[in-house]
């Protein structure tokens, strides 16, 4: 691979944003609930927000593994839906510019990709990166949802007590903050945890708690409240549907069991209790496993 900077083009000058927030969720690896999807699309449909760097998908993206759509008009080809994989400039609620990666996780040339999104942090001069998607874990629906925190500095994050040390497919977006960690740039991602039973579902839950997730971490005003509504109507939605299906109540009441034995309190950051409870590294792999799998079908 040459020079990282090929792979993206420029959309006019590159802002300076000394200091700023750049927050990424790419789509194709584990998102769970469609957290990182309701979240990044939340904020572009309720936030100003520019182009400034595309990145050359036909170098990244391999199309027979996700063929974009073609419309077919009678006789002719009418238009294609080409991917796109871009960097924005967007501002909070009060003004304060914040940078938004989104598109396709590449299929190829990860370490060309995360050379160049390093260059665009230092070009730009930005600080914090921070990214964040869902995966499916053995939890119920009527406890708060928790979260796993993961950075390249101990001090970015409080502690985690849901894993020690797994090994799982990787990541684009995983391989992005090691990469900008090992060069000492600050980077810190949030893993919702979205009950397994729904991670095929939208969860707009997990959506929130990304949400403030983020907000909390980096200190940006985003509005959220669309996202609660949002989550409450599917709370209320799943509730229904939950309430008088024996076979689902009894599921659903032994995670509650098995939460709470964990827990010993309704604290998101320290979720188990017992470390002999723990699931194993194996069992853990296995869940990412299947979920992938099941993401294929």
């Amino acid at each position: 691979m040459g020079n990282p900077e090929d792979l993206y083009e420029l959309d006019g000058d590159l802002p300076e944003l000394e200091g700023a927030v750049l927050l990424h969720s790419l789509d194709g690896f584990v998102d769970a609930g469609s957290t990182g999807q309701l979240v990044r699309e939340h904020l572009l449909e309720t936030l100003e927000h520019r182009v400034i760097a595309r990145f050359d998908v036909d170098s990244l993206i391999d199309y027979r593994a996700r063929r974009p759509m073609m419309t077919y008009d009678r006789d002719h080809w009418a238009s294609y839906d080409a991917p796109e994989l871009v960097l924005r400039l967007a501002q909070d609620e009060v003004g304060t510019s914040f940078l938004l990666l989104t598109g396709p996780e590449p299929d190829r040339l990860w370490e060309g990709f995360t050379g160049a999104v390093r260059s665009l942090v230092e070009r730009t001069g930005a600080g914090l990166v921070v990214g964040f998607h869902g995966i499916p874990m053995g939890v119920p629906h009527t406890r708060p949802v928790g979260m796993t925190s993961h950075a390249t500095r101990p001090d970015l994050v409080g502690p985690s007590t849901w894993f020690d040390k797994v090994q799982v497919p990787g990541s684009a977006s995983g391989l992005l903050e090691l990469r900008l960690g090992e060069a000492g740039h600050d980077a810190l991602g949030f893993a919702i945890h979205v009950p397994h039973y729904l991670a095929q579902a939208a969860y707009p839950a997990a959506a929130v708690a990304a949400l403030e997730a983020v907000i909390a971490a980096t200190g940006l005003v985003l509005p959220a409240d669309a996202l609660r509504e949002a989550a409450a109507r599917t709370d209320s939605e799943i509730a229904e549907q939950v309430t008088g299906n024996a076979e689902v109540e009894k599921v659903v009441h032994a995670l509650e069991q098995q939460y709470d034995a964990f827990a010993g309190a309704a604290d998101r950051e320290n979720l188990l209790a017992d470390e002999r409870d723990m699931p194993t590294a194996d069992e853990i792999a296995a869940q990412f496993e299947r979920f992938l799998a099941e993401q294929e079908e």
